[in-house]
């Protein structure tokens, strides 16, 4: 098992980055990660001009894998995620969906108490613990690890979570792949510009795929398929992921084009993973119990 801690941070995604880790196609890491405020914020009350922008969503990496060329997929399964220290909170102007709306800057911390974020003395909401930005290297311009698109990165789908695997494209050699902003729990949409940020460890599985055609990102977990899309506005998001699920069908299956179409207008979930970023990001899902084996692996 390959250990990297924190330090060893980006703010960019960037096929230029020096690799912070080498390690085998196949290999197991175990790294640390800040959370999205790179744990800049220790009190409730702390003076919100002061929080540095620019440190805003750091992810730990890149890692290099050995035998990840471009046009290759890497995958990577989520073994565990294990949550360290209170989740942070904030909005204000300017910030979410309802920025207009508001006045001041609020600041919150809530512990993690038996699997439970506790959120008021009434109010303890579920753990459901996911990963906000993940992704690789694009081929292009470095992409901010805050903005999500083809590559990955700030995605906020709450999908992407323990035991599942996730589908990356590889555009540059050894794939560069980094992560970052972890939530101990987060809705659809993360409508006041954050989830309940967290600090973690996280332990992965590193997997090139190589003569797969498949559409990334996309991810699979026990019960459902799912191809998730990135774009300025919902409806170009809503359209790449839908057409992204289509291929994934025909590649797949033997189910035609139409058929594909209809199946996901019978059974796929079209859904909004979040709405703050600078691209927004929505997921076709399809729940994999049409099949009696899988024939996404």
């Amino acid at each position: 098992m390959h250990p990297m801690t924190k330090q060893h941070v980006i703010y960019a995604m960037d096929k230029n980055a020096e690799p912070s880790m080498t390690v085998d196609n196949g290999a197991v890491v175990t790294i640390e990660t800040y959370d999205c405020f790179e744990n800049q914020i220790k009190s409730e009350h702390q003076p919100f001009h002061r929080l540095d922008w620019n440190k805003v969503n750091p992810a730990t990496g890149p890692i290099f894998v050995k035998d990840a060329e471009p046009g290759d997929i890497l995958a990577v399964t989520i073994e565990k995620i294990q949550l360290i220290g209170n989740a942070t909170m904030l909005t204000g102007p300017d910030l979410g969906v309802l920025g207009d709306d508001l006045t001041e800057n609020t600041i919150r911390q809530f512990p993690i108490v038996n699997d439970k974020l506790i959120f008021s003395e009434e109010i303890a909401v579920p753990v459901n613990k996911m990963i906000g930005v993940i992704g690789t290297a694009p081929a292009g311009e470095p992409i901010s690890c805050g903005t999500p698109d083809a590559h990955g990165g700030n995605m906020d789908c709450k999908e992407i979570t323990e035991g599942v695997t996730l589908f990356l494209p590889v555009n540059v050699s050894g794939a560069l792949l980094a992560l970052g902003d972890v939530h101990a729990a987060m809705a659809d949409g993360e409508v006041s510009v954050s989830g309940a940020e967290i600090a973690s460890q996280i332990t992965m599985r590193l997997q090139v795929v190589k003569n797969k055609s498949w559409p990334t990102p996309s991810l699979i977990s026990d019960e459902k398929i799912i191809t998730i899309a990135s774009a300025p506005t919902l409806d170009d998001a809503s359209l790449i992921a839908t057409k992204n699920m289509v291929q994934l069908l025909t590649d797949a299956t033997k189910t035609t084009q139409a058929e594909a179409i209809m199946l996901l207008s019978l059974a796929g979930d079209l859904r909004i993973c979040q709405v703050v970023d600078p691209n927004k990001t929505v997921r076709m899902e399809l729940p994999l119990q049409y099949w009696s084996e899988n024939p996404f692996l």
